[in-house]
């Protein structure tokens, strides 16, 4: 077994990888079939995720730093960022779908959309950083090919401009370094005993909560 932080990451992501039909919503916006209700519904979700998961990270950052975890601590700050950068890009969205302020301000999120960051502030609290780094990073693959086929459908049968669908294009697209962070994350946690079982545990339950997420809007759909 390859046991360097690279092969666990490409391992673990490829035993967690979502079968083909797990996602209900993508292949409709894809095909351009989706509604503007589930376009509208996905992007208002999205700001509660992005705030849950900015502070998890920021949390994440902040509990690794205090347990001398500097490789996770830099790989968490940059997830932190990423948050911000995302919640900037989602009001193009947001606009593009026709809300307005009180639209947003008068949207109730789902339960079935909102377990995936529920999980993830979990793991915030209780999971071991080099642990949570690596089933998010798994996770994170899925999530990231999702992205790249919306923004493709949203330009070809939706008339989205660049602004509208940079949201998407921000996750669709490999975050420069992240990889390298991500793995010197688990590098360090393997150094130190890093429980891959428990990462894996980790990333299957938020790999069934995206897919969760994903359903959810697709009964919109």
């Amino acid at each position: 077994m390859d046991r360097t932080a690279l092969g666990v990451l490409r391992s673990t992501t490829a035993e967690l990888a979502p079968d083909t039909g797990d996602n209900r919503l993508v292949p409709l916006i894809a095909a351009g079939t989706a509604d503007l209700g589930a376009l509208s519904a996905l992007a208002l979700e999205q700001r509660h995720v992005i705030a849950s998961d900015r502070s998890s990270f920021a949390y994440l950052a902040e509990r690794s730093a205090a347990r001398r975890e500097d490789a996770c601590a830099v790989f968490f700050a940059t997830l932190a960022g990423g948050e911000n950068t995302a919640a900037e890009r989602l009001e193009a969205l947001i606009a593009a779908c026709g809300l307005d302020g009180a639209d947003v301000a008068s949207y109730e999120p789902t339960a079935g959309c909102q377990a995936y960051p529920s999980y993830v502030a979990r793991l915030a609290l209780t999971g071991a950083p080099a642990e949570v780094a690596l089933a998010l990073t798994a996770n994170f693959a899925a999530w990231g090919g999702y992205c790249a086929t919306i923004a493709e459908g949203l330009r070809t049968h939706y008339g989205f401009d660049d602004e509208a669908c940079g949201f998407f294009d921000f996750f669709g697209e490999p975050a420069p370094g992240l990889e390298e962070q991500a793995a010197a994350a688990v590098q360090a946690g393997l150094d130190g005993g890093l429980d891959t079982a428990a990462a894996r545990h980790h990333g299957r339950l938020l790999q069934s909560y995206e897919s969760m997420f994903w359903n959810t809007l697709a009964e919109l759909a």
